[in-house]
């Protein structure tokens, strides 16, 4: 298993006719912290985005909060 750390950078959401789209964009950490120094030196660059079609799932990503991003083989 492999451990990122990733920040909410951008939340919007896209209205077609009677349906909506929302978009999270998290970029990894880089400073504030020993731990995001740490996560910065392993995952230097990237972007993670999320095109999401329930509201719900959409509020549990908080605009600038951080979030561990696991990443585990599927045998």
């Amino acid at each position: 298993m492999t451990r990122a750390k990733f920040k909410v950078s951008s939340k919007t959401i896209q209205e077609a006719g009677d349906s909506k789209t929302y978009s999270v964009i998290l970029y990894p950490v880089t400073s504030g912290s020993p731990e995001n120094e740490a996560f910065f030196a392993s995952t230097p660059s990237g972007t993670i985005q999320l095109s999401l079609t329930k509201e719900e799932v959409y509020q549990q990503f908080e605009y600038g909060k951080e979030y561990y991003i696991d990443f585990t083989l599927v045998a």
